[in-house]
C-alpha cells in the first residue's frame, strides 16, 4: 500500500511539472513554456495575453541580436557610462557615487546599461539613417513641455565636511558624531544659479540627511551633507541639453525598436501549442 501511495505521489509530480514546463507556444521554432507565462505575469504584474505578448517580443528581439552578432562588452558599457556621465555634466567617479545610492546591486545598473549599448548598436544597424536625430527646436520644445523633470531647489543648505587626507574624510562621514582633527566642518547655503552643472546634479541627486559622493575642490577632499532644499526652480535649457537629447534619441530608439518587431511578428512563425 505504502508503494503505492509513493507512486501516486511521483507520478502526480511528474505530471504536474510536465504542465509547468510544457510548451504553450513556440516562436521560430524555440520555446515559451507556461511556466515562462506565469512567472512573466507575476514579475511584470500584468495579463497572460500581456505576458505572452511581452515574451514573443523578447525572443523576436534576441534573435534578431544574434543574427547580427551584436554584443556589448565591459569596454561598450564603460563608454556607455561615461557619455552618461559627461551628458549630466559629471565625472565618471562622481556619476557612479550618485548611481551606487539608487542601485544598492551595482551590477543591476551595469545590467541596464549593457542592454542600452545592445539595443543602440541594434538600431544602428538596422535603422541605417532612418531615424532622425534630434534638432535644436526638438530639445527646446522637449525642454518647455517636460520642465517638470528639470526641477531644482533654489538653494540648498549643507555642511561641509573638507580635509587634505581623504581616510580621515572617509572615517569622518563613517561616524559624523567623531570628526577628525583633520577634517573641517562648515555650514553652508549654495544658490543654485551659482553652480556648476556637476554640482547641481550631485546636489539634485543626493537624499535630504545624506552625504554627497567625495569630491576635490581647492585641493582638498569634500564631501556635503545635506540639511535640506529651498524653494524650486527650472535648470536652464543649456545645463540639460546634453540629457534632453539622450532622452529624445531614446524615445526615438525604442519606438523604432517597436514599430521594427511588430513588423516581424507578421512574418515570424508563431505556433500555439496549448
Amino acid at each position: 500500500m505504502y508503494k503505492l501511495f509513493l507512486s501516486l505521489i511521483i507520478g502526480s509530480s511528474i505530471t504536474y511539472a510536465a504542465m509547468v514546463n510544457g510548451i504553450a507556444l513556440t516562436v521560430n521554432d524555440e520555446p515559451i513554456t507556461l511556466y515562462d507565462i506565469d512567472r512573466t505575469m507575476a514579475v511584470n504584474k500584468v495579463s497572460k495575453n500581456e505576458a505572452v505578448s511581452y515574451l514573443i517580443d523578447k525572443i523576436l528581439y534576441d534573435q534578431v541580436v544574434q543574427e547580427n552578432n551584436i554584443t556589448a562588452d565591459v569596454f561598450d558599457v564603460n563608454d556607455y557610462i561615461e557619455k552618461l556621465a559627461n551628458a549630466n555634466g559629471m565625472d565618471v567617479y562622481s556619476f557612479k557615487s550618485i548611481v551606487k545610492q539608487k542601485y544598492p546591486d551595482y551590477s543591476v545598473f551595469e545590467n541596464e546599461a549593457k542592454n542600452a549599448v545592445i539595443r543602440q548598436k541594434l538600431v544602428q544597424k538596422i535603422v541605417k539613417g532612418q531615424l532622425a536625430i534630434a534638432t535644436e527646436e526638438d530639445m527646446q520644445l522637449y525642454y518647455e513641455k517636460n520642465q517638470n523633470q528639470f526641477m531644482t531647489a533654489k538653494s540648498f543648505d549643507v555642511i561641509q565636511y573638507a580635509s587634505k587626507n581623504k581616510n580621515a574624510l572617509l572615517e569622518t562621514l563613517k561616524n559624523p558624531l567623531i570628526i577628525s582633527s583633520e577634517v573641517q566642518k562648515a555650514p553652508l547655503t549654495l544658490e543654485t544659479q551659482s553652480l556648476q552643472a556637476q554640482m547641481q546634479y550631485l546636489l539634485n541627486e543626493t537624499k535630504i540627511n545624506s552625504f554627497t559622493p567625495i569630491f576635490t575642490a581647492n585641493k582638498q577632499f569634500v564631501s556635503l551633507f545635506i540639511t535640506r532644499k529651498n524653494g524650486s526652480t527650472a535648470l536652464s535649457f543649456e545645463s540639460v541639453k546634453a540629457r534632453i537629447f539622450n532622452d529624445i534619441m531614446s524615445t526615438r530608439e525604442k519606438k523604432y525598436l517597436k514599430d521594427y518587431f511588430e513588423k516581424q511578428k507578421l512574418t515570424a512563425d508563431i505556433k500555439i501549442v496549448r
